[in-house]
Order: C-alpha cells, then sequence, then structure tokens
C-alpha cells in the first residue's frame, strides 16, 4: 500500500516552504556578513561550529558535517581561513594520523564581531518570513 497523492503533495508542500525559508535566510546572511566581515555563511558556520567546542577544534570529518560540506570542500574551506589566520591546524594527540582544525584567537574575534551581524541579519530575515503566508505557520513553529 503506498502512500497516498494527498500526503505526497503535503510533504513536499512542506519541502518547498522550508527550502524558500532556508533560501530567504541563507541570502539575507550571506549579504549582511559579506559586506559587514567579509565572511560567507558557511565560514561562519565552521567559526561557530569550532567556537561551540571544548578546546575550540574538531576533526577535519566532523567539521565536514558541521558544515554539509564534502572532505575536498571543507579543505579548500579550512585553507582559506588558516590563510586569513582564523583557523590552524594540529595533530591530534591520541592519534598522530589525525588533524584537528582549531579556532584561533583571531578567528573567536572575528566571529565574536560578526555575532551581532548574523544575529540581528536572522531575526529580521525571520520578521520577514513571518509576514509572507507561505511562510509564516512555518516561522512561527520554528519560534516555539
Amino acid at each position: 500500500m503506498g502512500i497516498s497523492d494527498d500526503a505526497v503533495e503535503v510533504r513536499a508542500q512542506g519541502w518547498r516552504r522550508l527550502a524558500a525559508l532556508h533560501q530567504l535566510i541563507e541570502s539575507r546572511l550571506e549579504k549582511a556578513l559579506q559586506a559587514e566581515h567579509g565572511l560567507s555563511v558557511v565560514e561562519f558556520t565552521v567559526m561557530d561550529a569550532l567556537a561551540r567546542q571544548d578546546g575550540f577544534h574538531l576533526r577535519m570529518a566532523q567539521l565536514a558535517r558541521a558544515a554539509g560540506l564534502s572532505p575536498s570542500a571543507s579543505t579548500r574551506l579550512v585553507n582559506r581561513l588558516e590563510d586569513r589566520g582564523f583557523l590552524t591546524r594540529i595533530l591530534c594527540a591520541d592519534d598522530r594520523r589525525g588533524i584537528y582544525t582549531e579556532l584561533t584567537a583571531a578567528g573567536r574575534t572575528a566571529l565574536d564581531d560578526a555575532h551581532p551581524t548574523h544575529d540581528e541579519t536572522l531575526q529580521k530575515a525571520l520578521a520577514e518570513a513571518e509576514g509572507m503566508p507561505e511562510l509564516a505557520d512555518l516561522v512561527r513553529t520554528l519560534a516555539r
């Protein structure tokens, strides 16, 4: 017995609404973070993920998952942030084959500077989305 056409359409509509909300938020964040801090959303996301860890570091595979990137894309991103002095790589003490990516003091400062822009832009984007009939229910659900 298959899923009814109505159930499939409801799920598809929900997915489209979620994708539209994500796109709206990400585009507003990208524009604001680039303009104010020279950071992309994914750079901010990686630095934020590192800042939330004990020791401010993650293994490269964990970092890739946190950012939703492929291993090669995460390596390129880490290279760029390392060139800017925001990240560094260190060998794992317990596994000399493993490498951690660690947020530097300069990276923490850049992230701290960018957080108010991120938070304000996110709040504005959600308020904008709440004014759109097709997204209002989803925004209210997320705010719970």
